[in-house]
């Protein structure tokens, strides 16, 4: 069986989907870097995503679908500027 390499879907819709501050609901979603309680930050097809609150944990991920709910207290959604770099976690170790 050959190796296959999971290609980035570009053409993946992106949403946000924000209810009462309290639910987020996010598609086109291709990875998650860090969360904790006050901080998520996730990369998506139109850039980096930051969420940030308190009290906030994810209640459903699936990277398959593109898909990434959030509850919490959500007080900030801020796209970063600069787009992941490829590779993998040795290329961001050891820059």
């Amino acid at each position: 069986m050959a190796y296959e390499e999971k290609k980035v879907r570009l053409d993946m819709a992106h949403r946000l989907s924000l209810d009462e501050r309290e639910r987020l609901t996010v598609s086109g979603v291709e990875d998650v870097e860090s969360f904790d309680e006050s901080a998520i930050v996730m990369y998506t097809v139109k850039g980096t995503l930051v969420v940030r609150g308190s009290g906030l944990h994810i209640d459903k991920l699936s990277l398959d679908g593109g898909e990434l709910s959030v509850e919490g207290t959500i007080d900030a959604l801020m796209y970063e500027a600069q787009r992941r770099e490829s590779g993998g976690i040795f290329s961001r170790l050891f820059r």
